[in-house]
Parts: structure tokens; sequence; C-alpha cells
């Protein structure tokens, strides 16, 4: 009864400090929030879900929470793929998918100032009123917000030449472990003074502070892409691909593989008319202005050539270019209509690629698991989707068995466990084996520095010890 009587004294915290409304306590709700779209990282049960709608609310949170000892759990919009969203027994979800203000759009300093949970693709519209590019695209960017985006660094198919989140986030306002409210970094184009504690937050994953608003920075918008596209039958001739691209000093602004599993998923869901008589498919998307963008799109479909495509061109029908990015963008939950489907997001070497698409073929056959393939391939950024049949019993251990063996080989060949999808709940152990002991040790540091009460997100990220 004593744990009861505690929660209630929580509520009752909560209540006094926050806006009518925002403390929802529905079961139903409650579950619908507590986890992100990791399949099989662990899911508590929280005691309760805040809805923010701004800085205010969520200092009282983490102060209410300090307090007490509850741990608190920041989430977005939900699409993780690494369980970094996922509910703790007893915990609080702080949903900031309200705080989606765009509050400043600044055509000259290039930049822009917005809430947490503005959507990404909505605030590429709205700056692309203003002539304005932010370039970071993950696959979910039309659902997943900016918060989100920042707390795992995401990246997206143009990182291969525009980079990642954290590449255009300048400032950020926080609220720390502590309850109180700061601000990073700046809004100035250049700026050295202290610790970058802004880089440090990006891709935190919510365990060093809760992000209320972000500064980041804008580009011009690009010139029209050319798309080119090229046939191949295997993944392995495909990665060849890739390395002559980047053998012959190009850098396409994305750099896309997808396999025939998923452009058949994708059919069989939404008609599209893509199977082709194809293993994999690479899309490249070039979009240097003027002759010399013609020039590097012939390029790029000719090194396609070279490495045994059997078939290349550079697309004419913007249509049809937009058709098959849009079908790597719904590979993902197109395959989940055929069961659940756990997600891989290592990263290797340029040099590395076609070998790890290689062993990730032979894990598939190993193990008995279908291993469908989608990867920004340019960065070596490779997305195995492991599917699982929901009525074979021994289908999940292997698909966990072909998971470690992925994160073995990524490791063995001079990559990394997680490009962009972040540690969270699934990737821990990968982190314990990629990282020595005393660099695990110096984070621990940090995580104590900044969130002395270890209220912020706890589990994720760092390994036990």
């Amino acid at each position: 009864m004593a744990a009861e009587r505690d929660d209630e004294v929580v509520l009752q915290a909560l209540r006094a400090r926050l806006p009518d409304r925002a403390l929802v306590t529905d079961p139903d709700v409650v579950a619908g929030l507590s986890h992100d779209d990791a399949e099989w990282a662990a899911v508590g049960r929280p005691l309760a879900v805040v809805r923010a709608r701004s800085t205010a609310d969520v200092a009282a949170v983490v102060q209410v929470a300090v307090e007490h000892g509850v741990p608190v759990v920041p989430r977005g919009a939900g699409t993780g793929l690494s369980g970094g969203a996922n509910a703790v027994d007893g915990g609080l979800v702080l949903d900031l998918s309200g705080m989606d203000a765009i509050t400043r759009i600044d055509p000259l300093e290039r930049l822009a100032v917005v809430g947490p949970g503005v959507v990404n693709d909505h605030l590429r519209a709205a700056v692309a009123a203003h002539g304005l590019w932010y370039p970071p695209d993950p696959a979910s960017s039309p659902w997943s917000t900016i918060g989100g985006n920042i707390a795992t660094n995401a990246g997206g198919v143009c990182c291969v030449k525009y980079g990642v989140t954290g590449d255009y986030v300048l400032g950020l306002e926080v609220v720390t472990g502590t309850g109180e409210v700061v601000r990073l970094g700046r809004s100035t184009a250049k700026g050295v003074a202290g610790y970058d504690l802004t880089s440090l937050v990006v891709g935190s994953e919510g365990t060093l502070a809760v992000v209320t608003e972000a500064i980041l920075r804008l580009r011009p918008l690009p010139a029209p892409a050319r798309t080119v596209a090229g046939y191949f039958d295997s993944v392995v001739a495909a990665g060849e691909a890739t390395r002559r691209v980047w053998e012959a000093g190009l850098v396409p602004a994305a750099l896309e593989l997808v396999d025939r599993h998923c452009l058949a998923a994708v059919d069989a869901w939404k008609n599209m008319g893509l199977s082709l008589e194809a293993e994999v498919v690479l899309l490249a998307r070039v979009d240097d202005p003027g002759a010399a963008g013609d020039e590097t799109a012939v390029r790029v479909r000719d090194c396609f050539t070279a490495a045994g495509a059997t078939w290349a061109d550079v697309s004419a029908d913007a249509d049809e270019a937009e058709a098959l990015f849009a079908a790597r963008r719904l590979a993902y939950p197109a395959l989940e209509r055929l069961g659940p489907v756990l997600t891989e997001d290592v990263c290797v070497p340029i040099a590395a690629v076609p070998e790890m698409l290689a062993r990730i073929e032979a894990t598939g056959r190993r193990h008995g698991t279908t291993i469908a393939n989608i990867a920004h391939i340019g960065d070596g950024n490779l997305h195995p989707l492991l599917v699982v049949d929901s009525s074979d019993e021994g289908a999940r251990q292997r698909a966990e068995l072909a998971f470690d063996d992925i994160i073995s080989d990524a490791l063995a060949l001079g990559g990394t466990v997680t490009g962009e999808h972040g540690v969270g709940l699934l990737k821990r152990d990968g982190l314990a084996r990629e990282q020595s002991p005393a660099l695990l040790a110096m984070q621990r540091a940090v995580k104590a520095a900044l969130d002395p009460h270890g209220v912020l997100n706890p589990g994720k990220v760092l390994p036990p010890e």
C-alpha cells in the first residue's frame, strides 16, 4: 500500500504544477504512449504520461521527478527503432509532441527556431516557402519529430552529401537533470565559447537533458535533382557499385539500396507496380546544378554499369523516380505487414560495404532467417531487416542470433553498431563490445554530472556496469 500512496503523492504534485489535462493516467492511452517502434525491446509500465506544452511543463515534470525519485522518459512521435523511448516501470512518459511551434524562420541568418514536437517534413515545407531547406531526412520524416531526430542524431537519405541532424543544430534550450532551464550553443554562424555541450546533448537519447527548443541551421534549396537507377543481380554487386562511385570522387545527394524483398512488400501493400526483375535496385540523386550535374549523373550511371548492373540509366521521368524513392521510405512498414521486423542499423567503411553485404546474406542463410536489405549505402549505413514468421516457434531466437552476428561482423570490419537509430535498449550490449571500458566510464561520468539524480531515461544507451 505504501507504494500506491507514494504514487498518489507524485500524481498530486504533478497536478499542482501542470495545466489541466496535461497529466494522463488512462491505462489504454498510457500503454499506447509507452513504447517506440523497436521490436522486442523491453517496455515498462509507467505511472502516467505528461503531455507537455511548454518548457515550464517540462521543468515542472523533472523537478517533481527529482523530488520523488521518479524516472522520466521523453518521447516524440515514437518512430524510434532502438527502444530509446520505451517506458520505465513506475516512471513518467514525457510526451513532447505537442510542443510543435515553429517560432522563427530567418532567411538572412538561414536558421529556424522550433519546438521538439515539430514534424520533420512540416519544417521542411515551412522553410521551403522562404527558399530554404532543412536537409536531414530520415525515412520517417513524414512522422518523426525534430526532438526525436536530435535525440538519436538521425541521418537519412540526404546525409551522404549533406550530413546528419547534428550538423544542423546550432543551439538548444534544454531542461537539465536537476530541473533547470539552460541554453546551449549559439545563433551565430560561428562560435567556440566554452565546451560544445550542444553536440554532447545531440544523440544522447534523452539521458542527459530534455530538449525543449532547437536552433537549426538551414541551407538554400538545392537545384532540381536527377535520379540514377541501377538494377543488380546481388547486393554484393550493388555494394561494389557504391565503392566505384566513391573511388571516382563523386558525391551524390543520395545513394540508396532497396532489395527485391522490400519492393515486393511495398507492391503487395500499395500496388505501386514496382516489382522488378532484379535482386537489388540502387537509387542515386544528383543535385549539382546545370551541366555539371548532368555530367555527374552520367558518371554515376557508368559506375553502376562497370560494377555489373543489368540495367542503369538517368531517369527522365520525375514521377517514376519519386515512386522509387517512395518505395524506399515505405519498405519498413510494408515488411511489418509480413510479421515482426527486427531492424539493424550498422555502419561500416565504404571499402567494406560489399563484404558486409555478403556477410549479411550468409547470416540469413546460416540462421534460416529472411533478411531484407535497405541502406543509406552511400555512407555505409546498412539496415538489414530481419523478418520473423510468427507461426514459426524458433524464428525469433534465430533472428536474435542473426542480429548479434551482424553486429559482430560490422565491428570486425571496422564499423559501428549504430549509424543513426541510436543505442536505446537494443544496442547496449553492442556498445559494450564496440567501446573500451575506459570510454564507457567517461560516459558514465558525464551522465552522473548532468543527471545526478539518475531520473532522465535511466537504463538507456549505457550498458549496465
